[in-house]
């Protein structure tokens, strides 16, 4: 069986099978981007029906990346994930502090999820940054909780948890409230994969 084995030109033929579904959205460019890199981050032609970007999101992210903030992420996964040669080269850097102790311990004391927790410890350094959250819908309802209760504004938030329980509402009420640009992706798909590429592709646009 002949396969290709260049990666290069495994990445070009990917972006022209994916080519097709997004053709007819009227996308602008750097949405188009984006949609392309979840959906081939995903293997799921689906998601174009269900990504959904803020008309300010990818600017906004853009923009910010390119002055050196940092992104906020749930879970190790979508840090890990994230391209941190491209992030350092303006300065910024990718946090997690879901396997924080302290992080464990307030999350423990307080009866919530670690992930909550994490956002609560983030805090005002959430102001002006990218928050990247892939898996916990708690984490995100806490984020929009945040920024409900404070003058605490992302620059930017890719927020797509995955799971049966509570993402699709998270998902839903990011997109009704959010006083910050998004991207998210509608219902129960999602998760870090589909996280870090979001972010990876506005890192990309950067060039």
């Amino acid at each position: 069986m002949d396969y290709i084995t260049d990666p290069r030109r495994i990445e070009e033929k990917s972006m022209a099978i994916i080519a097709p579904h997004i053709a007819g959205l009227a996308l602008a460019p750097a949405d188009a981007a984006i949609y392309a890199r979840i959906i081939h981050a995903a293997g799921d032609p689906d998601y174009a029906r269900l990504i959904r970007v803020h008309p300010q999101a990818a600017q906004a992210a853009a923009r910010a990346l390119k002055a050196g903030c940092d992104i906020f992420c749930d879970v190790e996964m979508v840090r890990t994930g994230i391209n941190r040669r491209r992030l350092a080269e303006h300065g910024g850097a990718a946090h997690c502090l879901i396997a924080d102790d302290g992080v464990a311990a307030a999350a423990r004391a307080a009866g919530i999820t670690r992930a909550m927790a994490a956002m609560r410890a983030f805090g005002p350094r959430l102001h002006g940054a990218v928050v990247a959250i892939g898996n916990a819908p708690t984490a995100l309802f806490e984020l929009l909780k945040i920024m409900a209760a404070t003058d605490i504004r992302p620059a930017a938030i890719v927020g797509v948890p995955v799971g049966f329980v509570g993402a699709a509402e998270a998902k839903d009420l990011l997109a009704a409230t959010s006083p910050a640009p998004y991207i998210t992706v509608a219902g129960t798909k999602g998760g870090s994969a589909i996280a870090a590429a979001a972010v990876n592709a506005i890192l990309y646009l950067q060039d």
